[in-house]
């Protein structure tokens, strides 16, 4: 089983970056990263449609897949755990191919999704589900920039600091999810022969 590595990068993430990560390593973003899940997705794709520039600089951005709730009193957000990635799976591609270089949420994603993070070079980074309340403390700042009409679907910038996630699948279309299936079918064997 290949080493894992913990690594820390700030955005904007870049081809430069993404071409350093692997699958498994564990990986403490600082910086901006944008916030939309499917309802805003949705209508970035159809702006396009219509010719309309994004309401985000989409180039080398990463967007995080989570529904925020409320903020409590002193703090920037509420509770700010993933959402099912493969909800996005559909709008996913034409943005990887504007630019965005990372996506961070949770379970598996097409094989459109990740041929298009390998023709981008781009990366899917999981974040632990249900620590919501635990990944909030790595918010610092957090504020709506569009489509404030669907409240918790707007699309928001925040501001993290070492905020955890783990690379599951790289620019060159390694799968975590996969190969962890495999490594641990080779234990069990390995475990049964003795």
């Amino acid at each position: 089983m290949r080493g894992r590595m913990d690594k820390h990068i700030t955005t904007p993430i870049t081809a430069q970056v993404t071409r350093d990560l692997k699958a498994g390593d564990y990986v403490y973003i600082t910086g901006t990263v944008y916030v939309a899940r499917d309802a805003a997705h949705k209508r970035m794709i159809e702006a396009l449609g219509r010719q309309e520039e994004l309401p985000i600089d989409i180039k080398d951005a990463a967007i995080y897949y989570m529904g925020p709730s409320p903020a409590r009193e002193g703090r920037p957000i509420g509770s700010a755990g993933p959402t099912t990635a493969s909800r996005m799976d559909k709008y996913a591609p034409v943005l990887l191919d504007l630019g965005e270089k990372a996506m961070i949420g949770k379970g598996k994603r097409t094989r459109e999704v990740i041929d298009a993070i390998i023709r981008n070079q781009a990366v899917y980074f999981a974040a632990v589900g249900g620590a919501g309340a635990l990944l909030s403390k790595c918010i610092t700042k957090s504020e709506i920039v569009c489509y404030e009409d669907l409240g918790a679907e707007a699309i928001r910038k925040i501001e993290v600091e070492n905020f955890p996630v783990i690379v599951v699948i790289d620019s060159e279309g390694n799968n975590l999810y996969e190969t962890a299936v495999r490594e641990f079918a080779v234990t069990e064997t390995v475990g049964e022969v003795r």
